[in-house]
């Protein structure tokens, strides 16, 4: 397994860094990403704290660690602006937490994400096919979402990609250790939301090239 979007007590999770990659470990992962949630005011505080938890334990560990940020409910306006300086402080991937139907994220979140060059639009709803088109074209990923709530577009997103030809990723968006989702759960939820063997393997690939695995 390999989960692109977890969380720590940096931001709403429960676990440490530590704690949630030892978990993923004994759970067999291969590779883990934490993307906290970050704005203006806590990314200065949170992204380095973090980097430096998943340097020290990624090199004596067996899985593959990184640190990232989820970019949350940010004005539009200053998306482009946070994701180059989540870039330039070091975060492997940059999500920006997608217009999900479950929280008031304002209009054109999922539009200036893809403007900006994030890596990932976590749980972008009801995204529209002119947006996934975009994505595509800007080789940016849409999330199949393992979370309660935020999973209930997946069919859609899914529906869409499929139609346009944009890239998929699966991120569990844990933030306790029950969360986190093994690959065969995983697969369960990706063809719950309509996608065929042959898309989940090409999703899962996505991750495997996108950490060099």
């Amino acid at each position: 397994m390999i989960d692109l979007h977890t969380h720590t007590l940096f931001s709403d999770g429960v676990l440490l860094p530590a704690e949630l990659i030892r978990r993923c470990e004994a759970k067999g992962f291969r590779g883990l990403v934490i993307t906290d949630h970050v704005d203006y005011s806590n990314m200065d505080l949170v992204l380095p704290n973090v980097l430096r938890a998943c340097k020290e334990i990624s090199a004596i560990s067996k899985i593959k660690v990184h640190g990232g940020v989820e970019l949350t409910h940010l004005r539009p306006e200053h998306i482009k602006s946070m994701v180059k300086q989540a870039r330039a402080s070091g975060a492997f991937l940059v999500i920006v937490h997608g217009e999900t139907i479950t929280e008031p994220v304002l209009p054109g979140t999922n539009r200036a994400a893809i403007e900006a060059g994030a890596d990932i639009i976590a749980h972008p709803g009801l995204i529209t096919e002119e947006d996934a088109k975009f994505a595509r074209m800007n080789n940016v990923r849409l999330e199949i979402s393992g979370r309660k709530g935020h999973s209930y577009a997946n069919g859609h997103v899914a529906k869409v990609a499929k139609k346009v030809g944009a890239k998929l990723v699966f991120g569990s968006d844990s933030h306790t250790p029950d969360d986190l989702l093994e690959r065969k759960q995983a697969e369960r939820i990706a063809r719950g939301a309509g996608l065929e063997e042959e898309d989940i393997q090409m999703m899962f690939k996505e991750a495997e090239s996108l950490l060099g695995l």
